[in-house]
């Protein structure tokens, strides 16, 4: 990560290029992969557990006694980290629901004149939680908590099988835990496809929810355009951290790499106004490097990611409002002062003492994020991503007469006759009574 002296948002943006490896080439694989599972269902998909798993083609289903048998085998106090991490994220997320009772509220918009709106919500969904490279059972509280609040009457689990066709008994703890009792070995674009269209075994889902690597993001889009409900564009990790001369190296550094570590198309990005900060981050993450397991993965995502030195904490943000990352950190002083300029992220952590880890478990928030500069117009997942909003209204005879020559004039001017006659013979009708 050699820095770059940057002086306009210009300059920092023609480095800030996310990778994109073979995007064509992956559009077509997965467009494969999408027809052959809409074609011939459960053989397609068991055939492309063993081509990209190495794993056993049936069954799909995980048994209840597998499901039952998950807790044995994690230890005491991962469960009752599980359990802590999704208190906090029921507490945050129950939060927004009460937020929203007084949007069901009649209002009348003129004498006569009643709306409101009832949330209802999606009857099925299906989760993608990602399983081969690292078992992310996180993502899994993210997205079974939200829906159960929201009331979703089916929640459905796709997550790759290992060479054995095993699944991490963390995710199969963390689904019969959040009350899930349909979890299936099926990872990759093919989960996607199984999820939007069924299979023998696997029935389809109203949404489609859950991070992934870029077949999975590449799917999600694939089945979207063809009418499918998906959550967000959510593919590889980034990070985005503003730091000056007060941010602690070693810290950053720890930061920086825990997004490296994701996956080899990750990103990370450090913005300082310091000149001496870059250097003790680069010496700390050849220090914080060498023992992590996942250490030829970070080394891979450090490659494409980038360093930028500006003038000033302004042009930082600026830059970050225009990268719109999925994770921003503001390891700087006053950071609650600049957090007030964000205005495109997924999700901000503030000071030093809050890093990103925080949200990727236990803070409450939910960590499936927008990523791919997506943040500028999208949200991550909370409980509205699992409902939907019926409007309702109702007019007296008074409300009707009032907007009835609104109505017709506004049908006339549009050259929809038939809609200005719909409003006009009700009028007639009450005029003869």
């Amino acid at each position: 990560m050699e820095p770059i002296h940057v002086q306009t948002l210009a300059q920092a943006m023609a480095v800030l290029k996310r990778p994109s490896p073979e995007a064509a080439t992956v559009s077509r694989q997965v467009e494969t992969i999408l027809q052959q599972v809409r074609l011939h269902g459960d053989r397609a998909v068991a055939d492309f557990n063993r081509r990209f798993d190495g794993a056993p083609g049936t069954p799909l289903r995980v048994s209840e006694v597998v499901l039952e048998q998950a807790a044995s085998a994690l230890d005491s106090e991962l469960r009752v980290a599980i359990a802590r991490a999704a208190a906090n994220i029921e507490a945050f997320h129950r939060r927004q629901m009460e937020a929203d009772r007084h949007l069901s509220h009649p209002m009348e918009t003129i004498p006569g004149v009643c709306c409101w709106r009832r949330p209802e919500p999606i009857d099925s969904v299906g989760f993608y939680v990602p399983g081969g490279s690292a078992p992310l059972f996180s993502s899994l509280l993210m997205l079974a908590i939200p829906a159960r609040l929201a009331g979703c009457r089916r929640r459905v689990v796709c997550t790759p099988p290992g060479a054995e066709g095993q699944i991490h008994p963390a995710i199969l703890f963390t689904a019969q835990f959040c009350g899930i009792r349909e979890v299936y070995r099926v990872g990759g674009a093919q989960a996607i496809a199984a999820l939007a269209w069924g299979t023998e075994t696997i029935p389809r889902v109203d949404k489609i929810f859950g991070p992934g690597n870029r077949y999975v993001t590449e799917a999600k889009r694939q089945v979207s355009m063809a009418g499918v409900a998906v959550d967000l564009p959510a593919g590889p990790s980034e990070v985005l951290i503003i730091a000056d001369a007060s941010a602690p190296p070693a810290c950053v550094a720890a930061d920086l790499l825990a997004q490296a570590e994701h996956g080899p198309d990750s990103q990370v990005v450090l913005i300082t106004t310091s000149t001496w900060l870059p250097r003790a981050v680069a010496r700390e993450l050849n220090r914080q490097l060498t023992p992590l397991p996942r250490r030829d993965i970070a080394e891979q995502a450090l490659q494409h990611s980038a360093c930028l030195i500006t003038p000033d904490l302004n042009l930082a943000i600026d830059i970050a409002n225009a990268y719109a990352p999925e994770h921003l950190m503001l390891l700087c002083r006053q950071a609650e002062r600049w957090a007030q300029q964000v205005r495109h992220a997924g999700s901000v952590f503030l000071g030093p003492n809050t890093p990103e880890v925080l949200g990727d478990y236990a803070s409450g928030t939910n960590h499936v994020l927008p990523t791919g500069g997506a943040a500028r117009a999208w949200a991550g997942v909370s409980v509205e991503s699992f409902r939907k909003w019926i409007s309702f209204q109702k007019a007296t005879p008074e409300g009707l007469a009032t907007l009835a020559p609104v109505v017709e004039r506004l049908a006339r001017a549009e050259g929809l006759e038939a809609h200005a006659r719909s409003v006009a013979v009700r009028q007639k009708q009450r005029e003869k009574r």
